[in-house]
């Protein structure tokens, strides 16, 4: 117990807690950028409503989200400790700096693991907070005609202050009452400074991953001749580019062309 003790408190072992967390946190990142891409839908918020319902009131779901968090707070402090110990063992810079193979991004992660941890506090401030404790979310009813499959939209008010959403069939037509989260999304993304904040926290996301991924790889000693290309590919093109990119454009989408 000891030994296994000393391994997880060495600096091998917080990188290897570090690689473990990042790489299930890039899972939950693949997920989220998927769901939030119902924003692009034109169905008056209906997909996205339903699918944070899902991930807020389905019981497996909120048990991983836990998980998740913590992984989040993990992966936060083992990384402050890590660039504050490199730090202490160079407190005093080279006059000449020498030349080194080590990315801007591998340099900085620190800083940018900051950007996003900062990022990710107001963020779930602002939705996930509001959305599970608060009243500030109002929500919508959405009437579809199962013959025709037209949906329309209404506000409602609920009878009870517990409500949390129903889904309920009447004469045909399927009636679906949930918190309407689109609603707040489509606010908060008409600040041009959220915007902003959210499209330089997906910037440093871009470059947090693009060093992040690949070297989640090399401390868990996975590795090989064949296979370490697809890893740097996948982590630069999907992972540094695509994510990043269909995350940004979002708040961009809903600030220039939302009428909502």
């Amino acid at each position: 117990m000891s030994e296994f003790k000393q391994t997880f408190n060495s600096s091998l072992g917080k990188k290897l807690i570090m690689a473990l967390t990042g790489l299930f946190l890039c899972t939950f990142i693949i997920v989220h950028v998927g769901g939030n891409l119902l924003l692009f839908s034109n169905d008056n918020g209906f997909g996205f409503n339903v699918y944070a319902n899902f991930l807020t009131h389905f019981p497996p779901i909120e048990v991983v989200a836990w998980i998740l968090y913590l992984c989040i707070a993990i992966h936060a402090l083992y990384g402050l400790i890590l660039t504050i110990k490199n730090r202490k063992s160079r407190p005093v810079g080279y006059a000449i700096q020498p030349k080194a193979d080590a990315s801007w991004s591998s340099k900085n992660m620190g800083l940018l693991g900051s950007i996003l941890f900062l990022f990710i506090v107001i963020h779930m401030g602002d939705f996930w907070y509001k959305y599970k404790y608060t009243n500030a979310v109002a929500f919508k009813e959405y009437r579809t005609d199962l013959a025709t499959g037209q949906t329309t939209v209404s506000d409602y008010t609920p009878a009870s202050a517990d409500f949390n959403h129903s889904v309920s069939t009447e004469n045909n037509v399927e009636i679906v009452r949930v918190k309407d989260l689109h609603a707040r999304v489509a606010h908060s993304f008409s600040n041009v400074w959220y915007v902003l904040l959210y499209v330089i926290a997906m910037g440093a996301l871009s470059f947090h991953l693009l060093h992040g991924f690949q070297s989640a790889f090399r401390t868990l000693g996975w590795v090989h001749r064949k296979y370490t290309p697809i890893v740097y590919a996948v982590g630069t093109w999907f992972f540094a580019v695509i994510i990043p990119v269909a995350f940004a454009l979002m708040p961009l989408y809903y600030f220039f062309f939302y009428k909502g």
